[in-house]
């Protein structure tokens, strides 16, 4: 895998152009008590700002999350994916994408992911300089709270971390371009420190995919306000989307604060006008490993028009809805698929199975 410098441009709105460039280093390995993998050093840089930090990983779990994954599937999962009872039920291993890894199925496969992460690569000299009344972890309500960092922390390093879990979400907000909303958020337990607790608090680890980028902006905003001897920030996003990681770029803490983004395999090219239906890059050179993206994009195939579906296969689809609700999920993915495509997530698993 080669260096990639990656420039972008795009409108934000009708009277703002975000310039700026992607520059993602060669892959090094990244060693961890339960297997190997890979880890990626980048930065983003856009006009005036200070550059954000990003570090791409690659290990069997976020593999399985974002490309593909053999599965035996039951009828159980058939009939939440809409494959018929007609259609038999395979007997050997079948090859699906991290879409289709559903609800508790997808906790664990992120929380064995996220373990990794923390466990080795990047992270393990920040672990190496503090101590444990020195880390606190907020995940945000809903998707940060199925991440398990704080539960990763404790398994590889004993540390006991203060858990300030984050209510942000989206209110409507017709003043806001483009996006039309704008973020409430509630420091949940912040009450429950002391001040002392506070003072001690060198590094926020936070926890939410990107798309976006509004929610994690004033997330970052705000936990930088409350806890003023933070050192650093460290965000762990699955999912993160370039458009995202530039509103995280702009954010008043990143240029003061080092904020570093760690993310699984790769960055998703968030598609007008629908800016959450993220999709991956399909250069190459955006991939630590391109051979699982080249499978990925075969097993998605191509439509009765000929266009490839992996271009608009959101990888997030409902970003969180797919931890808590694997019916809905389905819906919502076939509800885009139908529209761009003419075709069911059932279709696309029928033609591929063995």
């Amino acid at each position: 895998m080669s260096h990639l410098n990656y420039p972008f441009t795009f409108l934000e709105d009708a009277n703002r152009k975000i310039e700026g460039s992607l520059e993602l280093t060669e892959p090094l390995p990244c060693d961890h008590k339960s297997g190997g993998g890979f880890f990626r050093i980048g930065k983003l840089a856009i006009d005036d700002c200070h550059p954000l930090q990003i570090v791409l990983y690659h290990n069997d779990a976020t593999s399985k999350f974002i490309y593909l994954h053999e599965n035996n599937p039951d009828k159980n999962l058939l009939d939440i994916i809409g494959v018929t009872a007609a259609t038999p039920i395979p007997t050997l291993p079948q090859k699906l994408p991290g879409q289709l890894c559903l609800g508790s199925d997808r906790a664990q496969l992120i929380g064995n992911a996220v373990s990794e992460i923390i466990g080795g690569g990047p992270l393990a000299s920040t672990f190496a300089q503090y101590k444990q009344q020195n880390l606190a972890v907020f995940p945000i309500a809903r998707e940060g709270l199925k991440y398990q960092v704080a539960e990763a922390i404790y398994s590889n390093y004993g540390y006991y971390c203060d858990e300030i879990v984050l209510d942000a979400h989206h209110v409507f907000d017709s003043s806001v371009p483009v996006y039309n909303r704008t973020v409430e958020l509630t420091l949940f337990k912040d009450k429950d420190l002391d001040q002392t607790q506070k003072e001690n608090i060198a590094v926020a680890f936070l926890a939410d995919s990107i798309a976006s980028g509004l929610v994690m902006k004033e997330v970052v905003a705000r936990v930088s306000e409350r806890f003023e001897n933070l050192k650093q920030i460290e965000v762990i996003s699955p999912l993160a989307t370039i458009r995202g990681l530039c509103r995280l770029a702009q954010s008043d803490a990143n240029s003061h604060i080092p904020v570093r983004v760690h993310v699984f395999e790769t960055l998703l090219n968030a598609l007008p006008p629908d800016f959450y239906y993220s999709a991956h890059f399909p250069d190459p050179k955006f991939h630590i490993c391109p051979d699982l993206e080249e499978d990925y994009r075969a097993w998605w195939g191509k439509d009765a028009a000929g266009s490839d579906i992996a271009d608009t296969a959101c990888a997030g689809y409902g970003w969180s809805e797919v931890f808590y609700s694997p019916r809905k999920q389905i819906q919502m993915m076939n509800s885009q698929l139908q529209s761009r495509h003419d075709l069911t997530i059932a279709d696309i698993v029928v033609r591929n199975l063995k």
